[in-house]
């Protein structure tokens, strides 16, 4: 347990530095991420934040900062990483996935892609113009779903989604490894959900001295090593793939080189098998199309988890990983499957940015303005997650208590910051006296904004192509 004198000084010594994050309109864009924390019930709009008495400013300095204002992305990402320690002593679990900012309307917005969504009236997925924001979660063991948001980037309609995603990994690994939180643990774990190239991932990030884990789809077909040729003189190449391993048909796959068996008290009996040495079949298209030279051969672990019974009385089904790790890495089958478990951990988190503290409820124009206050969502997650320690449980007569061996959950961390934030202070200055400005001159009109379509990911959409920017919400 975290001592509150010193969670509370690690949560002053973050506020401060997040006031250094801003430049340009730094005073409102602090009281602007105060505004999100204290707010009374869910974030709807942007202009009632304006509303809050922690925003000392009026409703057009809170439009000016999120349009104008001036973010250390940089700093800020570097100042939400050296808030992260993990407790466990074992490798670092950071899953990677992405959601979306729905603009179906926004005409005049540029860079919106195709995003998958979910739609309610046949339960099939639909895509819906928006902008697709990657994350980089960090993950904890526990009886929590609380996760730290380390980083998010914007894909753009003519971005590389698998690009994006290692440039994250990377970006990641640096301030990790700056903070020291990589020092003396094994590699770090990236996990990853179906949808992404993990074999493209798997080889654009090998200097990167990480693991790649992530789920596969039944459908796919790896292959074994290539048998060595035998030199009898006959003429013609030399085999580059082995045996089918089709993930369609368990039964005629070979007997697994490592088992493990368990119990879950949510899925009862469990059982896990690997299969390693094995790779896929590329070719030349999608993103590895324009590859020089030989295509590689990406070798890794297949991961096949069975167990007894789902949630919701749902018919169970196999689930299939991917894995590959740096080269003397132990190979820890228990720790992998349940680390890919902890994955959905940012699920939650999701549906917290979005319902709560309102990350998509803003009608911002531009993506850059989108960007701004996606960073200030993160700023506010991250005071959260400092202070869960600090703030008191006010507890609804209808909600259960908190047991004392848990952490209250992100909304009651939320309820409780307005009474501890009267004892940490602001480093935000008071507003200048001022009176209105004159405003736009009579007569005067603007011309009709530029409509954009939405973007795609190339001409010519490869619909076998994991990375193209149809991605879920």
């Amino acid at each position: 347990m975290t001592d509150p004198a010193v969670a509370r000084a690690g949560l002053v010594e973050f506020r401060a530095g997040l006031y250094r994050c801003f430049g340009r309109r730094a005073d409102a864009l602090f009281e602007l991420v105060d505004a999100v924390l204290t707010a009374d019930g869910p974030v709807a709009s942007l202009v009632e934040l304006s509303l809050e008495n922690v925003f000392r400013r009026g409703h057009g300095a809170l439009y000016d900062a999120v349009a104008c204002g001036e973010v250390d992305v940089a700093a800020l990402a570097t100042l939400i990483s050296r808030t992260w320690v993990p407790v466990d002593d074992g490798p670092v679990k950071i899953a990677m996935d992405v959601s979306a900012w729905p603009r179906p309307d926004a005409v005049t917005s540029e860079g919106r892609c195709h995003c998958y969504t979910a739609c309610r009236c046949d339960g099939m997925r639909k895509t819906i113009p928006g902008w697709p924001f990657s994350f980089a979660a960090g993950l904890e063991w526990g009886a929590s779903s609380w996760t730290a948001v380390l980083d998010a980037a914007r894909i753009g309609p003519d971005d590389d989604a698998t690009v994006v995603t290692v440039a994250q990994i990377a970006a990641v690994v640096a301030r990790l490894t700056a903070a020291g939180v990589l020092v003396g643990r094994p590699a770090a774990v990236f996990v990853f959900d179906s949808g992404y190239d993990l074999t493209r991932i798997t080889h654009l990030a090998g200097a990167l001295g990480v693991q790649v884990l992530g789920r596969v789809r039944s459908d796919r077909v790896f292959y074994t090593p290539a048998p060595r040729r035998l030199r009898d003189g006959r003429p013609g190449r030399p085999k580059l793939h082995g045996d089918r391993f089709e993930l369609s048909n368990p039964a005629a796959l070979p007997t697994a080189e490592q088992t493990l068996s368990g119990h879950s008290s949510r899925y009862g009996a469990v059982e896990v098998s690997a299969w390693h040495g094995l790779h896929q079949k590329l070719s030349s298209q999608g993103g590895w199309k324009g590859h020089v030279g030989a295509l590689p051969i990406v070798a890794g672990t297949v991961i096949r988890i069975q167990v007894e019974r789902l949630p919701g009385s749902r018919a169970p089904q196999d689930l299939w990983l991917w894995h590959t790790a740096p080269a003397g890495t132990v190979f820890d089958l228990d720790l992998l499957w349940k680390t890919y478990l902890r994955r959905f951990d940012v699920e939650h988190t999701f549906r917290f940015l979005k319902s709560v503290l309102g990350w998509t409820a803003p009608q911002v124009r531009t993506p850059q303005q989108g960007e701004r206050w996606t960073w200030l969502i993160l700023a506010a997650h991250a005071q959260l997650r400092l202070a869960r320690t600090l703030t008191v449980d006010l507890r609804r007569r209808w909600e259960k208590t908190v047991a004392a061996d848990r952490p209250m959950t992100p909304g009651r961390v939320r309820r409780g910051f307005p009474t501890l934030r009267r004892h940490l202070g602001t480093p935000a200055r008071r507003p200048k006296p001022t009176i209105p400005g004159p405003g736009r001159p009579k007569g005067t009109t603007r011309p009709p904004r530029t409509r954009h379509g939405v973007g795609k990911t190339r001409s010519k959409v490869d619909r076998t192509d994991p990375t193209r920017h149809h991605v879920k919400g």
